[in-house]
């Protein structure tokens, strides 16, 4: 019968292994905390290997994600479909065990880890989204929704800002199901951390409002299972488990420095270590018994069915709140939304007004709210700007999850992470706010959100230099190019509140990543448009107005499409042909097919001019070489919106000018 300590060493020769082979990848993590691993996963981690997404399963996250082999081991042993092969396949081309926990290759990776920090921000976010779908759907006896978050870190994840902003606001939360596990080991990159990093961490963290567990002994599993229990009595706050470890566990002469940190230990240094471990098998070999003792499938089909059971008897006592439930954790709409949301684009289009397209937002918002009690909102401290609170809007707070609104404080990135870790877990459609210049401190969050394909909704405010008096650290110039160039983000500008409530409906639609919305702080006046205009507008790009034969195209994009209207007027009136498009969305309407986009913007019509208060050249896609832009080149200034809009070059007679130069 194997012992703990032999169920622990399988993790460690599976990842020695398998990094040698690949002859790259970070052993040091996985051997240290094999044993920490190995009882949490094999004593309380409730999941199911046949059915790795679970509703009510724990969620685990590897937040120090360059330790990747531990979880890959872990999957593998525990009896996910993660083969042997799988893992020899290490940190190959199209492999299902990449270099860092990538979300959709391997069954049972929570989350994409690599960036530090953000596992654990993305495990707040799940811990979030369990405290408040328990409070919503949770009646009696009948606790459907009631599962933990554990979450492994280290030094970097604790270095870096983002762990601040998260688990500030976790122990604000009060977040009991969240349990995290500190891999204190001393050792990062460049050596000991002792160089740069001396913080008391416990002290940190019981200010943030956290229980947390001091002095456990990371390879003594007594005090880790001891450590684990006090942890899930405690249902208040979450928990951090300070875990004391050898970095590189069981290598003679390279465990406790940086050496086993991010390269492989080497021939003669893995042979040595199974000597020291007692390990007498073969690369990639592991003992049948071992594998009998990890295999997690009958346990975990056995766990689920006593949920389903649970779950049975609560559709029959609340049938309407189970099938609710089930569309919410399926990430499906309500069967009346889009008939709803239709007829509410439809009738801004024929009442018109001219808000702000922040405003726009908000009663979008109030529009689309009751449709959909998923919605989960926030803002980074700037709701009343932002315009992110709508009628129906309730805090969470740690005495009462059921509210549908997190107020995030001056958190950017912890926002934008959480999140995602909402969006992950399911069951909810996470909405968050900031101005559109302060995305720059969560770009990478927002990133990760695309590269996941998770469907979080980024809502951007004060979208230009008309944002005015705050001047040019508040003025966005070079953020929307930025965006538009990352892959799967699909970003919306839209030019009044009819075009703010498609993009809004598009985003709330869009089950396959990200999207940003991004509006103005000044009134913009509404367009004039057909029925077929206002089909047309989720396309991304569409025909705003246009005379018989074009011989000019003008390009514009939110507060600036009423610009092109205005100049085309002008234009016209001097008998120049001229086609206005408005682009709310460019990614929108790339992805069209290439019959559409010609009927948009007819190869035949080269004159073109791209009007947008940002950066100028992200246009030459649109206009050409030849084409004339009326854009940004440098940054704002500091003063009132329509001077600043005369300054830099936003106006009729400049268009026109652009415009007349191309003839």
């Amino acid at each position: 019968m194997p012992s703990r300590k032999e169920l622990a060493n399988a993790i460690r020769v599976l990842s020695m292994d398998a990094v040698q082979k690949a002859k790259s990848g970070h052993p040091g993590a996985p051997m240290g905390m094999a044993d920490i691993a190995e009882v949490l996963w094999r004593d309380y981690l409730k999941h199911n290997p046949n059915n790795p997404d679970w509703y009510d399963r724990d969620r685990f996250v590897l937040s120090n994600g360059h330790g990747s082999m531990l979880i890959y081991s872990l999957l593998h042993l525990a009896g996910y479909d993660l083969s042997i092969d799988d893992l020899k396949n290490f940190r190959q081309l199209h492999s299902k065990t990449p270099g860092h926990p990538e979300y959709g290759y391997a069954p049972g990776i929570e989350t994409t880890t690599g960036p530090l920090g953000q596992g654990i921000t993305n495990a707040v976010g799940m811990a979030i989204a369990e405290k408040a779908l328990a409070a919503q759907f949770n009646r009696g006896e009948y606790n459907i929704v009631d599962h933990h978050t554990y979450a492994f870190l280290g030094d970097g994840c604790l270095m870096e800002g983002i762990s601040h902003e998260a688990c500030s606001l976790a122990g604000t939360l009060g977040l009991g199901k969240l349990i995290a596990f500190w891999d204190d080991n001393g050792i990062s990159i460049d050596g000991h951390v002792e160089g740069w990093f001396t913080d008391d961490t416990v002290k940190r963290f019981e200010s943030y409002g956290w229980h947390v567990i001091g002095g456990v002994d990371g390879h003594d599993s007594d005090a880790i299972k001891a450590a684990i229990e006090a942890a899930r009595a405690e249902t208040e706050r979450p928990t951090l488990i300070c875990c004391k470890t050898v970095i590189g566990y069981g290598s003679p002469n390279k465990s406790g420095s940086h050496d086993c940190h991010g390269a492989p230990l080497g021939d003669e240094e893995i042979a040595a270590a199974r000597e020291f471990l007692g390990w007498k098998h073969p690369a990639f070999e592991i003992p049948e018994d071992v594998y009998a003792k990890w295999d997690a499938t009958s346990r975990g089909q056995q766990a689920q069915s006593h949920w389903l059971i649970k779950f049975t008897q609560y559709q029959l006592e609340y049938p309407e709140l189970a099938a609710e439930f089930e569309r919410r954790m399926k990430n499906e709409l309500p069967a009346d939304w889009k008939e709803k949301s239709d007829a509410y684009i439809a009738s801004l289009q024929a009442n018109p007004a001219n808000p702000a397209t922040r405003k726009a937002s908000q009663n979008a918002l109030n529009a689309f709210g009751p449709l959909l009690p998923e919605f989960m909102g926030g803002s980074a401290d700037l709701a009343g700007s932002n315009l992110t609170l709508w009628d129906g809007s309730k805090g969470l707070t740690a005495d009462d999850a059921s509210g549908n609104y997190v107020f995030y404080g001056v958190r950017e990135f912890g926002m934008s992470a959480i999140m995602n870790g909402i969006a992950l877990h399911k069951g909810f459609i996470p909405y968050g706010a900031t101005f559109l210049m302060f995305m720059e401190y969560a770009r990478n969050a927002v990133r990760m959100a695309a590269l996941m394909k998770q469907p979080s909704i980024f809502v951007y405010t004060h979208d230009s230099i008309g944002l005015g008096e705050d001047g040019p650290t508040h003025q966005p110039v070079e953020q929307i190019a930025s965006m538009r160039m990352t892959p799967n983000l699909i970003n919306w500008r839209p030019c009044d509140q009819v075009e703010s409530a498609v993009a809004w409906q598009q985003a709330i639609e869009r089950k396959d990543g990200p999207t940003s919305l991004i509006f103005s702080r000044q009134n913009l006046e509404q367009q004039v448009r057909t029925d077929e205009q206002v089909a047309a507008i989720k396309r991304g790009g569409y025909v705003l107005s246009c005379d018989g034969s074009p011989e000019i195209i003008l390009i514009a994009t939110g507060s600036e499409v009423q610009l092109a209207v205005d100049a085309a007027d002008v234009l016209r009136g001097k008998g120049k042909s001229v086609r206005v498009v408005s682009m709310p969305s460019t990614d929108a309407f790339d992805a069209q097919s290439a019959e559409y986009q010609e009927s948009v913007l007819p190869r035949s019509v080269t004159r073109r001019v791209a009007i947008e208060a940002g950066i100028s050249d992200f246009w030459y896609k649109y206009v050409g070489l030849n084409g004339a832009i009326v854009g940004m080149t440098t940054f704002g200034e500091s003063a009132p919106a329509g001077e600043l809009f005369k300054l830099f070059g936003f106006t009729v007679d400049n268009v026109v000018e652009k415009a007349e130069a191309l003839f």
